[in-house]
């Protein structure tokens, strides 16, 4: 197997960029800004027992995917071959509007989730990847 494609990956700007995500969405689905929304829009019952089952287990497997995301900017961005953080936001801002917002909107569609939903997840998500392909460009190589 060829693994040239992880040798331009810079494991610690991946991790932190990863954090940096993850950080996101501890404020993006807090009270202070959506969670209220959130919880109405898809709703999930907080006063049942079982929703809050299994949290720690979501989060770590949540934040796995988030570095598998991770990875795939930074082979992108090293594709690209430029860095700067400006790139970084480019790169993230392209891949979360035309993949990750556009996964969970086609999936929305046939669920019939509310377009208040559709917001708040695929914002976060573009948010979150520019946030970690800026972390990811910048990052001294």
């Amino acid at each position: 197997m060829n693994t040239a494609l992880f040798s331009d990956i810079n494991w610690l700007a991946v991790l932190v960029a990863a954090v940096a995500y993850f950080a996101i969405g501890g404020l993006w689905y807090s009270k202070v800004l959506f969670a209220n929304s959130w919880v109405r829009l898809s709703g999930v019952n907080m006063n049942d027992p079982n929703a809050k089952k299994g949290a720690a287990q979501i989060m770590l497997a949540s934040f796995v995917l988030m570095i598998v995301a991770c990875i795939g900017l930074a082979i992108l961005i090293a594709r690209i071959g430029s860095s700067g953080w400006m790139t970084g936001c480019k790169t993230g801002l392209i891949t979360g509007i035309c993949f990750s917002a556009t996964a969970i909107s086609i999936s929305y569609l046939y669920e019939k989730k509310p377009t208040g939903l559709h917001l708040i997840n695929g914002l976060y998500n573009i948010i979150g990847s520019v946030v970690a392909g800026s972390i990811i460009a910048a990052w001294p190589k």
